[in-house]
């Protein structure tokens, strides 16, 4: 076996750890209101799967390769569905700064709003979110790095509700977006999934 197909393996072996933990630990079916004001009728929060041991590393693996591939320099996105991915890549071994943007810039102190390391001009930046509906959260942390004139290389989540919010989200950035996961690897029989996907 050749060093490319370990990683590869290796790599497999930790989207379907990822896949099982968000699959035991973060689906909740029921009626909730999303962050987008929407209704539906299952939630994933996966931050309980996430921030599980089993979780965490197989998402260290994961996000320390896609910052690895996208040659990134620093990692992070909109507080706080960015923090628990932007530590999983340090914990993963990426030799990145991570970094956290508040939804308003802070009143006090250094009157940040992205905190972390000082970013420098030429960071090369990784944009992470835990779970993407509209892309709202992942829009607002893209608009607050460029107003710094920051270089965006990517943007990867943990889990895409295939809601549509991909394009937007790759034309906001003007780098390529991936999901790690999609609703459709958690939940492939739920109620509302478009008969033409699920053929």
């Amino acid at each position: 076996m050749s060093a490319a197909e370990a990683v590869e393996g290796e790599l497999a072996r930790a989207r379907e750890r990822l896949v099982a933990e968000l699959r035991d630990h973060a689906l909740v079916i029921g009626e909730v209101t999303l962050t987008s004001g929407r209704t539906a009728q299952y939630y994933v929060d996966a931050k309980r799967a996430i921030l599980r041991p089993e979780g965490f590393m197989a998402l260290a693996t994961l996000v320390a390769a896609e910052s690895l591939q996208r040659g990134a320099t620093a990692v992070g996105g909109m507080t706080m569905g960015a923090d628990a991915v932007a530590c999983a890549a340090l914990a993963g071994g990426a030799k990145v700064n991570a970094f956290f943007v508040r939804k308003e810039t802070k009143a006090h102190g250094l009157q940040r709003r992205i905190e972390g390391p000082t970013l420098g001009r030429s960071e090369r930046c990784l944009v992470v979110e835990d779970v993407v509906t509209t892309g709202g959260s992942t829009l607002a942390a893209i608009e607050a790095l460029k107003e710094e004139q920051h270089e965006i290389c990517g943007v990867v989540s943990v889990l895409d509700r295939l809601a549509g919010a991909g394009q937007a989200i790759e034309n906001a950035a003007g780098a390529p977006y991936r999901p790690l996961t999609t609703i459709d690897d958690i939940y492939p029989d739920r109620p509302d999934r478009d008969p033409v996907s699920a053929a």
